[in-house]
Formats: C-alpha cells, sequence, structure tokens
C-alpha cells in the first residue's frame, strides 16, 4: 500500500470538499467524487496510473451525468419573481411609445413604467392597451392588444383613453 498516494488523494478529497463549503455553487464536488474512488483504489492496491485515470473518468461522468440534474433540482425550488408575473398583463399607455424617439411609459396597477415596444417600427399611441411581453431592466417592452378594449377602470364603451 502507497502511504504517498494515500495521503495525496486523501488531502486532495479533503480540499476539494473544503472549496464546495466554502463555494456551494456546485464547483468541486464532482472532482472530490473522483479523488474518493480513486482513494479507494489506493487501498485496493491499485498502480498510481490507474487511480489517477479513474480520478479522471469518475469525475467526468460525475460532472456530465449529475449536474444537470443537480441543477434543475435546484433551479425548482426558486420559482417565479414579482416581475415574472407581470408578462402577459394589460397595461394603459400613458405617454406615447416611440423607440426612435426613445418615448414611452404606461401604467400598471398605479405605478409608472418606461415602456418600450417589442417591434422597433411599432408606435402606440397615449390612451391604448398595450400588454407586457418582456422585462428588459427597468423598462417594459410591451406590444399593442389585437382587438380595442377598454381599460378596466374606464366606463364601459368610452374606447381608449385620452
Amino acid at each position: 500500500m502507497d502511504l504517498n498516494a494515500i495521503y495525496t488523494w486523501l488531502l486532495l478529497t479533503a480540499v476539494l470538499l473544503i472549496i464546495e463549503a466554502l463555494t456551494a455553487g456546485l464547483t468541486t464536488i464532482w472532482f472530490a467524487g473522483g479523488a474518493l474512488a480513486a482513494l479507494i483504489l489506493t487501498f485496493l492496491g491499485a498502480p498510481f496510473w490507474l487511480q489517477t485515470g479513474v480520478f479522471a473518468a469518475v469525475s467526468l461522468i460525475l460532472l456530465l451525468v449529475t449536474r444537470p440534474l443537480v441543477k434543475k433540482y435546484m433551479r425548482k425550488g426558486s420559482g417565479e419573481t414579482s416581475l415574472d408575473r407581470m408578462i402577459g398583463r394589460e397595461v394603459l399607455v400613458t405617454e406615447q411609445i416611440n423607440n426612435l424617439r426613445g418615448t414611452g411609459e404606461v401604467q400598471l396597477e398605479g405605478q409608472f413604467w418606461m415602456a418600450r415596444a417589442a417591434d422597433n417600427d411599432e408606435i402606440i399611441d397615449k390612451g391604448r392597451i398595450a400588454t407586457i411581453r418582456e422585462i428588459r431592466g427597468v423598462k417594459l417592452i410591451v406590444g399593442p392588444v389585437a382587438k380595442t378594449q377598454d381599460h378596466p377602470g374606464s366606463p364601459a364603451g368610452s374606447g381608449p383613453v385620452h
């Protein structure tokens, strides 16, 4: 039994686990698994070249197979933000939206937001209803509603708010 190899793999496993514990970013855990597999082979008397090969192979397999599954599982818990829930909502255009002029403002639930049209060539007039398509920074990217609709706060049949 090669004590130097045992200490090498044991130290490498410990260092990689410590780095993982400090970063919690799923960066070194896969290599710690490879080092642990190599350590086990050392106890079984395998030559160092085989230990090194198993370290590389197990690390790579763990990285390629389990990392996507773990990332997917971790993403599930993050949930949707309040901004994500805004997409698809209708807003009142309070200032003409014209991407070429850099103008546009909409109102949603009493709050005013800078807005830009999803289509650069499109101009959405003040008083129209638009739909939020995405959010870029502090700007809502909107598109016109397909058919003319009344703003929820306006009297029925009054058309666009001016």
